[in-house]
């Protein structure tokens, strides 16, 4: 359902000249402060808005004016539209204001620099670029390319954060994954290398007899050692 008026404060100065509403429901209905409200009734704001009546516009039903005007606690609530307009998607580039479109060629240089995942056709959109202009910005042949400084487009209000949040997050799911790093050799737990034939590989890499190893005599001189106690040293 929808919630806003086609014309609030014209809609404001016709419920109070022609209704009982109170100055809250009025301003809760037409989202505008009680004050400023209080002001349209004492003359002293919108003094030529002219009066636009929500029922013959289909805004708002007659009965809701009546139940609001028995009951100052109600709300009143917007009628549904009889008629809906589709939402009509933008195609082709994003359109630009000439104030700013000198900043386009350095926004499409801070993309090229910072995001250089995102495509040509993505940018384009972005700033309401061509792609001649960017293939001459990243080739460097632009005719002021001396003189173009990276500029971050959301910041000079070329399109939103949400725009190019979206394009980025686009363009990442776009690229090719990388395979996993294959992991390096790691050492082996202390259960497989202490064993007798992991001690008798290892005298053969240090030249030794493998006759001359015995892991028994080696654990238990271990053990000795560590039961030894300061009164026996």
């Amino acid at each position: 359902m929808s919630t806003t008026l086609l014309m609030p404060k014209a809609t404001a100065v016709w419920l109070v000249e022609n209704t009982a509403l109170s100055f809250q429901q009025i301003a809760d209905l037409c989202t505008l402060h009680p004050l400023e409200v209080k002001a349209i009734a004492d003359g002293e704001s919108a003094t030529t808005v002219k009066g636009l009546d929500p029922v013959s516009t289909g805004q708002l039903a007659r009965e809701e004016i009546t139940r609001g005007e028995a009951d100052p606690a109600y709300r009143l609530k917007v009628s549904e539209p009889k008629v809906r307009i589709p939402t009509v998607k933008r195609k082709g580039p994003r359109y630009t204001p000439v104030s700013r479109r000198h900043d386009r060629p350095n926004a499409v240089l801070w993309l090229l620099r910072y995001h250089p995942e995102l495509k040509d056709a993505q940018i384009s959109r972005l700033v309401g670029t061509t792609k001649p202009t960017i293939d001459s910005i990243r080739n460097r042949t632009h005719w002021n390319s001396s003189n173009l400084t990276p500029m971050d487009p959301v910041t000079m209000g070329l399109c939103s954060q949400i725009d190019l949040d979206m394009e980025v997050e686009r363009a990442a799911k776009s690229m090719p994954q990388q395979d996993a790093p294959i992991a390096g050799p790691t050492l082996l737990p202390a259960s497989e290398t202490t064993t007798a034939e992991a001690l008798a590989a290892a005298a053969r890499r240090r030249g030794a007899p493998e006759g001359e190893l015995d892991a028994d005599a080696v654990f238990a001189k271990l053990k000795s050692l560590k039961s030894t106690t300061p009164d026996e040293e």
